[in-house]
């Protein structure tokens, strides 16, 4: 018998904030599988505030068909009674109830006093931070998995910087990947506000964040061989004809979470009930996974899009540290992004158009005995790519279900419960795999020596 947190769940699956933006896509992926022959997921229900608001996210999501006869549950995140009666009748819940900085917390509370699994769309590094520090041991008490970050933040990054790791083979190491995220569409891009707002929170709440990690104990670093990098703040990534700049994202931070991690646990997390077979899988994938240096850069074909780029953060980052300020962002977003987030979202054309290209640009070393040897550069360049549709409605909602779907095919194999970072929960299992049938690539681009 799967090991189950709730094994007389009444669901296998709540999406809580279906009605949104988000949370309706993410009800159009999950009804893909839901009681398909070859999927786990059986049972599936949807919660949230306003009941006549998901009925109409379900008929949305069920377009053209008619709308399945699945439960439809109140919840609010300012009632911890309703949140915790939600999670007593579930496996897991998929939180899409953004900032999570503002309504996070008590789902993951409740979830964790219940014993159920939970997993995120956030790309808000307080809130994970802080999360695992308040919500850790008591997760692992309870018997509670819970996994930030589980869409465009943070799971193309993590993955994706280990499908570049793995193409060192021995004797080569990795000493940086720097990875570059390229927007494309044939019509305007549009963001998602909830993303915008937690941009403008987070530059509101960077002193909270700071005091949190300066009240922790430091976490071990991974030994990276060779120097640390030096890079300019815009560069030109000839190879594949793009400007960029350092993106302030998530993503380096949940991949510094996860390396951190693997420090401490070299053979990854062990699994709850694991067979001899999937230990030494798990045991073998992380072998081959290389520390390095990871940083991420906001890429367009243009130097006048990369200025763009940094106007939008200069406005952010002045604005967003006083009370004025923030209101005169959130008031106009459309005015102080450039056109890029507006509260309405983007529309279906939209958001159908729209695609993403990461590059992953490793630089190392042929063989990792040369980077000890004083002020050696890296003399291997390899260039792979994780390429798949719009990030915030489309591939977000690919990778939340079907990490949902792996917690409860795979529930054996993973961690028992914790807080976690997505790379060091499902970085051993199929999920790669899943996401490429699902319309997210990995490719290999490119081997070459400097």
């Amino acid at each position: 018998m799967s090991q189950n947190l709730n094994p007389n769940s009444t669901y296998d699956v709540i999406i809580l904030g279906a009605s949104g933006f988000t949370g309706k896509h993410v009800i159009r992926e999950a009804l893909k599988f839901l009681n398909v022959p070859s999927s786990p997921l059986k049972n599936l229900a949807i919660a949230g505030r306003n009941t006549c608001k998901l009925s109409q996210a379900l008929q949305w999501a069920s377009h053209p068909n008619p709308p399945p006869q699945i439960p439809i549950l109140t919840a609010d995140t300012t009632d911890p009674s309703s949140l915790r009666h939600l999670a007593s009748q579930t496996k897991i819940i998929l939180n899409c109830v953004g900032p999570f900085r503002l309504y996070g917390e008590p789902v993951v509370e409740a979830c964790t006093d219940s014993g159920c699994d939970y997993l995120d769309i956030c790309g808000e590094p307080e809130f994970m931070e802080r999360m695992e520090v308040k919500y850790h041991d008591k997760a692992v008490d309870k018997g509670s998995l819970i996994v930030s970050a589980c869409g465009f933040d943070s799971v193309p990054a993590e993955l994706g910087l280990m499908f570049n790791s793995r193409q060192w083979l021995p004797p080569a190491v990795p000493n940086r990947v720097e990875a570059y995220l390229s927007l494309e569409s044939d019509k305007r891009i549009v963001g998602n506000f909830a993303t915008y707002e937690s941009a403008v929170l987070g530059v509101a709440n960077a002193d909270k964040l700071q005091e949190l990690r300066r009240s922790r104990p430091k976490r071990p670093r991974p030994v990276i061989p060779g120097p640390p990098p030096k890079g300019p703040l815009m560069d030109h990534l000839k190879e594949v004809g793009v400007w960029a700049v350092k993106l302030p994202s998530a993503d380096a931070i949940v991949v510094r979470r996860t390396l951190s991690c693997l420090v401490e646990n070299p053979h990854g997390l062990p699994g709850v009930n694991e067979s001899t077979e999937q230990v030494e899988r798990r045991e073998a994938f992380w072998s081959n996974i290389k520390p390095a240096h990871f940083g991420v850069k906001i890429a367009s074909k243009s130097v006048l899009g990369v200025v763009r780029f940094i106007t939008v953060g200069v406005f952010i980052g002045l604005f967003g540290k006083t009370g004025i300020g923030r209101w005169l962002l959130l008031k106009f977003p459309s005015l102080f992004s450039l056109g890029w987030f507006r509260k309405k979202g983007p529309t279906e054309d939209e958001v159908a158009s729209a695609t993403f290209k990461m590059w992953f640009v490793g630089h190392g070393f042929s063989d990792g005995s040369l980077a000890s040897q004083g002020n050696r550069k890296p003399d291997t360049e390899i260039i792979t790519r994780v390429m798949g549709p719009e990030i915030g409605y489309l591939t977000t909602p690919i990778i939340l279900v079907q990490c949902a779907l792996i917690l409860l095919k795979e529930r054996n194999n993973l961690p028992k419960a914790g807080v976690f970072p997505p790379g060091i929960v499902f970085g051993p299992t199929d999920l790669q795999d899943r996401l490429q049938q699902n319309g997210i690539s990995f490719d290999v681009i490119s081997k070459n020596t400097v």
